[in-house]
């Protein structure tokens, strides 16, 4: 199966309907693909796009609203969130640990003859004994 187009629908007031037909008018292009243009950019830049009309456009970077927006973090969310991922790396790496030692388990195990290994409930019902073997 090929990549499939999908349709979004939009709903906007009558004003910038006609401000988004302008647009199109002066790019001499369709509505839909000042539509297909928006939402290429959306998606390229991770959602972070804001339409401004070209006389809004200034090359002063001081304006109070940024885009996009900043937050400040307090440290201890920083280093509460660098305590995890190095608790996360630990805990993989234990994972892995422990998945090579049951691998290794696994390899012994399988090295052994079948009458090698002797069962403990086996053992029991060959004595005959009432009283079972106790280890230690």
């Amino acid at each position: 199966m090929g990549n499939k187009n999908k349709t979004i629908s939009f709903r906007v007031n009558e004003d910038a309907f006609e401000s988004l037909r302008d647009i199109a008018e002066e790019r001499d292009i369709s509505l839909s693909a000042v539509f297909r243009d928006y939402v290429d950019q959306l998606v390229a830049h991770d959602g972070q796009v804001r339409v401004v009309p070209e006389h809004e456009i200034s090359d002063d970077t001081s304006s109070s609203t940024e885009f996009p927006p900043k937050v400040e973090v307090p440290k201890s969310f920083i280093r509460e969130h660098e305590r995890l991922e190095l608790e996360t790396d630990h805990l993989r790496e234990q994972l892995d640990e422990y998945k090579r030692y049951v691998t290794q388990l696994t390899q012994e195990l399988e090295q052994y003859d079948e009458e090698e290994v002797i069962l403990l409930e086996d053992l029991d019902d060959e004595t005959g004994a009432d009283e079972p073997f106790r280890l230690g």
